[in-house]
């Protein structure tokens, strides 16, 4: 019987196959407690456990090298250092150590318990993509289980596809049987190995947009629904599977005419994606002649490649926080940042680069100033972005000097995130300063910089012109914004269906904000992630933006948005949603 299992879209595009099937590795380890002589062994088995690990994803990483060469998969790269650096993390193998002396736990006991402590801070995160490095700590402790058991990678070794299976499909008997996994989670390492399988496509049970799970696929293409929380429980081994990767929905034992009509979506599809391609060196300019910035959002240094192969005209946001994950404190230093920073620089050719000073606060475990006693507060009202950097000042003195030496090798864009006062400006800007102060003093080398400013508060948007006296361009992180405005918490499940990008006074705010960056003559951008939502670009061209940030596999799409639009025309669409009391109605219309 057909059926069908919901999740969350993150990758695009249609995958159809026979679903191998992979239960979580936690869901039955052994729980029991063992003598105290027996506790060095169990250490020991931890011990050997994660040297395994250690030695595996060091192999992986030796045929990603192999791989990059032809291939070019940075973000898996990246992605593997990050699980290498958390099984060095003291907080989980001293955790795990704890457990089993103290409490005398076994060792996969200790492991998950250690796991589920350490998981708990990670749900406290106000942002979503650190709050989602959770389920990279969980990737790693499945490994360490699968290695203890004595388990493979659970996409290295496929069963074959059943002779009823391919009946069942009226496949052709010189057509292998495409295969889709079903899996509660899926770790960097296993990507690069389902890469190189004969899957078309995989479904799991936890992740969400910026999981490093949802990141690997978009960059990848592979057809993708995350946090489909029941998949790996109701799709049986062996079920025919549809993945519609733009719907985030799972059909499961699809009829004869499902199965038909999503085969021809997956030829469009291909062709679609054939069609945007040819688009990568075509000037994004609009019907009425308009010319249009599309820009890329990136979170590492290698991400550079990707902005290329999709065309970007310039980096609009480089998250810098992610060089500060997982240090544990021990925060980068400046010739470490100043090396990635160049790297960015460098990987852009000669095209300009905006970094985002350091974005975390009091709800991150980098903050080494939070105190326990302040668990109850709202971490997304607290001490973060700008507030914390000039909390600390030789930490953000450290970053500017950092960007300020990187500009010396290409164009460089200094952002600075959550402003709100007049006297934050002018502390951020003596700060800047003064570090080219200190680099003067030192005899070293730095560059020019723009400095521009986010309006993710509604204060800085209702004094924007206060704003561009101090800035040279203006940059709108619509996520916060629609937050603050309307008071939505949008990571609390039991609201974020009020979470409205439409809402008349979010679009109030970005329309007031763009119509003053314009009779400034100054540049404003969009950031968040309406940016790079094809249903949002015809109304914010309306509005007058002409400067949109994304992720890379975002821009052609979006690009073909603007080459069929009228600027003139959305204009008037633009004032008719200002006017009305829903504009998603007008809009619809």
């Amino acid at each position: 019987m057909t059926f069908a299992v919901h999740g969350i879209a993150v990758s695009s595009g249609v995958a159809i196959g026979r679903a191998v099937l992979v239960a979580s590795s936690r869901l039955d380890v052994a729980h029991y407690f063992v003598e105290p002589e027996q506790v060095p062994a169990e250490i020991a088995r931890v011990r050997s456990a994660r040297d395994a690990v250690v030695a595996e994803l060091g192999r992986v990483q030796q045929t990603l090298q192999e791989l990059n060469a032809k291939e070019g998969h940075v973000e898996l790269a990246a992605l593997l250092d990050v699980h290498l650096m958390m099984l060095q993390d003291e907080q989980l193998t001293e955790g795990v150590k704890h457990w089993i002396v103290d409490r005398r736990y076994n060792a996969e006991w200790a492991l998950i318990t250690q796991l589920e402590l350490v998981a708990r801070q990670f749900d406290e995160m106000e942002d979503p993509y650190l709050r989602e490095r959770k389920a990279d700590l969980e990737q790693v402790v499945e490994r360490l289980l699968r290695v203890m058991r004595g388990v493979t990678s659970p996409v290295a070794q496929p069963p074959a596809p059943s002779r009823k299976a391919q009946q069942d499909l009226l496949l052709d008997d010189t057509i292998d049987v495409p295969l889709v996994l079903v899996a509660h989670d899926l770790s960097p390492a296993d990507m690069l190995q389902f890469k190189q399988s004969v899957f078309a496509g995989f479904v799991t049970d936890v992740g969400g947009k910026t999981s490093h799970t949802a990141i690997v696929a978009r960059s990848m293409d592979i057809p993708a629904v995350v946090g489909a929380r029941s998949a790996s429980q109701t799709v049986k081994q062996d079920d025919w599977v549809i993945i519609d990767g733009d719907a985030g929905v799972v059909i499961v034992d699809p009829s004869p005419i499902i199965l038909a009509e999503y085969g021809f979506k997956q030829r469009q599809s291909q062709v679609e994606r054939e069609r945007l391609n040819r688009l990568r060196n075509t000037p994004a300019v609009t019907l009425d002649g308009q010319k249009v910035e599309l820009l890329a959002n990136i979170e590492q240094p290698s991400d550079t490649r990707s902005a290329l192969n999709a065309g970007a005209v310039g980096v609009g946001l480089f998250r810098s926080e992610f060089l500060f994950m997982g240090r544990q404190g021990n925060l980068p230093g400046e010739e470490e940042q100043y090396r990635a920073y160049v790297a960015a620089v460098e990987g852009m050719q000669g095209l300009p680069v905006t970094i985002r000073t350091v974005d975390v606060g009091a709800d991150k475990p980098l903050d080494r100033s939070a105190r326990s006693g302040d668990d109850h507060l709202n971490p997304a009202l607290g001490l973060r972005a700008i507030r914390w950097s000039l909390a600390e000042p030789t930490m953000f003195l450290t970053q500017l000097r950092a960007i300020l030496r990187a500009a010396a090798h290409g164009p460089v864009h200094l952002l600075i995130p959550m402003l709100a006062h007049v006297h934050e400006i002018r502390q951020t800007l003596a700060l800047i300063d003064k570090a080219r102060g200190q680099l003067n003093a030192k005899g070293q080398a730095y560059g020019p910089v723009k400095v521009g400013a986010m309006i993710e508060v509604p204060a800085a948007a209702l004094m924007v012109n206060v704003f561009l006296k101090y800035f040279d361009y203006l940059s709108i992180g619509t996520n916060d914004l629609i937050q603050y405005t309307l008071a939505i918490d949008r990571v609390d499940e039991s609201v974020a269906h009020l979470y409205d990008p439409m809402h008349p006074a979010v679009l109030q705010l970005m329309a007031g904000t763009i119509a003053a960056g314009h009779a400034e003559g100054k540049t404003v951008s969009v950031c968040g992630e309406m940016a790079g939502d094809v249903a949002m670009t015809k109304l914010l061209l309306g509005l007058g933006l002409r400067s949109f940030s994304m992720h890379p596999s975002q821009i052609l799409a979006v690009k073909q948005q603007v080459l069929r639009s009228d600027t003139a025309k959305l204009r008037v669409l633009a004032d008719a949603a200002l006017a009305a009391e829903d504009p998603a109605v007008v809009l619809a219309g």
